[in-house]
């Protein structure tokens, strides 16, 4: 595995400087102050303990945006871009298509989404109204307002009109996996999912049976080997053209369907 001790570091240090690491090569003479020396070490001694360098810092790159994040939602991570550029190949630059991204977190998916297809109407729903507050903050950084934000366990009490397409990087590691150990920083509600970790995807796609529209999508993100249990999860509830996607390391990662014309 690539040692990332002396990136981590270069970023702690910048950012407590508030400089780029290019300005820290340029001017690697530079003396710190004793105060900035303080707040570097005291971030060096929360990553030696095992905290996240974006949960240190309070942000994350996703897409094309910068994002705050918090304790209250998960760090955005690069596999799950592939359910943005999945989603934008269902929905044309032109069209004012109705998507709600499910469990939004910080609304990685939601905003990147918006960001793309201004004309689009975009809701960034969850349960956890302290990751909405992260998300809403996200979400006036950069002036999206085609986005809403709305709290809602799934689309359980959703009383509007019907979706075009439904996001959702869901809950999907079973509470018995050993890699949750290295997950202990994350809120473990937003990890972790009954039934193998297919309890929620479940959930979602029998609410998609009819808050979606005839030939609207559903998408997932799920894990690395659960693409045959979604895949099977979503043909049982009656929808087509159902594929999974691998991602950069070629693990299955997105599995997608389209609900049946009427």
């Amino acid at each position: 595995m690539f040692d990332t001790a002396k990136l981590d570091a270069e970023v702690l240090l910048a950012e407590t400087v508030e400089q780029n690491r290019t300005w820290l090569k340029t001017w690697s003479d530079k003396e710190l102050t004793p105060a900035q020396m303080l707040a570097f070490e005291k971030k060096i001694e929360r990553r030696r303990n095992g905290e996240p360098v974006a949960y240190i810092i309070g942000q994350q790159d996703f897409w094309t945006l910068s994002l705050k994040v918090t304790s209250a939602t998960l760090i955005p991570r690069p596999e799950t871009e592939h359910l943005v550029e999945l989603a934008l190949t269902k929905i044309a630059r032109e069209d004012n298509h109705r998507v709600v991204d499910l469990g939004t977190g910080t609304g990685a998916i939601a905003l990147a989404v918006a960001s793309e297809r201004p004309k689009a109407e975009v809701w960034a729903m969850d349960l956890s109204a302290d990751a909405l507050v992260v998300a809403e903050h996200n979400r006036q950084k950069y002036e999206l307002d085609n986005v809403t934000c709305h709290q809602g366990h799934w689309l359980r009490d959703w009383q509007g009109e019907p979706f075009d397409l439904i996001i959702s990087n869901p809950p999907y590691i079973d509470q018995d996996d050993p890699h949750l150990h290295d997950l202990t920083f994350e809120p473990t509600t937003a990890l972790v999912a009954a039934e193998q970790g297919l309890y929620d995807i479940k959930e979602i796609t029998q609410q998609a049976t009819t808050h979606l529209t005839p030939l609207g999508w559903l998408m997932f993100e799920h894990g690395y080997d659960q693409g045959p249990d979604v895949r099977k999860i979503l043909q049982n509830h009656g929808f087509v053209e159902v594929e999974t996607l691998s991602d950069y390391s070629g693990h299955d990662r997105v599995t997608y369907g389209q609900k049946p014309e009427l």
